[in-house]
């Protein structure tokens, strides 16, 4: 249950029809707004922006709230020019909803709503000192006196219309490679550029005249070497990650793409410095005879040697004086390593 007290005032009041409190189509800001200006004193001329100022109304709330008084018929206003040249915004507010014809006529009898300022008055034109000497006519007629039979002009001379037709040519025939002369990524330049809507939100409004501009720019990243997933991630990575909208979308590709870096070439892989070294099948050798090899010969005792390419024999074998010719003693370039094993020196 709710109930109400009312005491109606003495003085500084204004009625108002309960149709124009409960208005179904107005809404708070639109209401104490017509309110507000109808309690004004009569002479009173004070504009609906200001009075939004004064009533705590913001821009938007404002803008909506006088939109739905002009359409219920409670506001009207015009433009006029007034005497002087000016133009003036005139305002009529009333507590009833008024049409068009209505509102001129109130436009048309009431002298208070028509702001004419006076006419700045016109200056005449002072007296001026007249030219020095006595007005002379210019003269008329005839020729000057000069010697026309001699052409003093440095004018070139005239190409014949054949050589000038070649030239023409030639310079057209120059002009159409390079009017076609583009470089052969642009088009799939203009087709990465074209997904970039599809990319992320905030390229969506990229204008559609900056394309073209922004396909050559990455084309020049593909000629490069960088590719199509390389370019895009490169743009997702300059676009703001906390949610800050993008005004340009355009202009930020533009300087994203402005410099090509050169393209990451992928390191050499090097093995891993804790895995030993493969171990060779067979007896270890020493670090003396690292690269030797057992000759494929009938000699007494294994014979070692360093093969210069790819041979089985030895230097002896090789040398047609066949196997075991110094079985006794082996050669004197041969050294040897342990029991049993000899090394013929290079």
């Amino acid at each position: 249950m709710i109930y109400r007290n009312f005491s109606a005032p003495s003085r500084g009041f204004t009625q108002f029809s309960h149709e124009l409190i409960r208005h179904p189509r107005l809404s708070s800001h639109a209401v104490r707004l017509l309110t507000w200006q109808l309690s004004l004193p009569e002479n009173a001329r004070e504009t609906l922006s200001r009075t939004a100022e004064r009533a705590g109304i913001g821009g938007d709330a404002f803008t909506k709230a006088k939109r739905q008084l002009i359409a219920e018929g409670f506001v009207h206003e015009r433009r006029v020019q007034v005497v002087g040249g000016r133009w003036v915004t005139q305002q009529i507010v009333s507590n009833v909803p008024l049409s068009c014809e209505q509102a001129a006529k109130f436009f048309a009898r009431d002298p208070r709503l028509l702001h004419r300022a006076s006419a700045n008055p016109q200056v005449a034109p002072g007296t001026r000192n007249p030219a020095v000497g006595s007005p002379a006519s210019p003269p008329t007629g005839g020729h000057p006196e000069e010697d026309l039979g001699e052409n003093t002009s440095n004018l070139p001379e005239e190409p014949e219309p054949e050589a000038e037709a070649e030239e023409v040519v030639e310079a057209a025939e120059a002009a159409a490679p390079a009017a076609h002369d583009e470089p052969p990524t642009l088009e799939e330049a203009r087709a990465l550029v074209g997904v970039l809507p599809i990319l992320s939100p905030a390229l969506r409004r990229i204008p559609p005249g900056m394309r073209d501009e922004l396909a050559r720019l990455a084309a020049r990243w593909l000629d490069a070497g960088h590719t199509s997933a390389d370019i895009h991630e490169h743009l997702l990575r300059g676009l703001p990650g906390d949610g800050t909208p993008v005004h340009r979308p355009g202009g930020l590709v533009r300087y994203l793409l402005r410099d090509v870096p050169p393209r990451d070439v992928p390191p050499l892989e090097v093995p891993p410095r804790d895995v030993p070294p493969p171990v060779p099948e067979g007896p270890r050798l020493s670090a003396r005879l690292q690269g030797t090899r057992e000759c494929s010969g009938d000699h007494t005792q294994p014979m070692l040697f360093r093969p210069v390419a790819d041979e089985a024999y030895c230097r002896e074998c090789t040398a047609g004086n066949g196997p075991g010719t110094r079985r006794g003693c082996p050669p004197p370039d041969t050294v040897r390593e342990g029991p049993g094993r000899a090394v013929m020196g290079r």
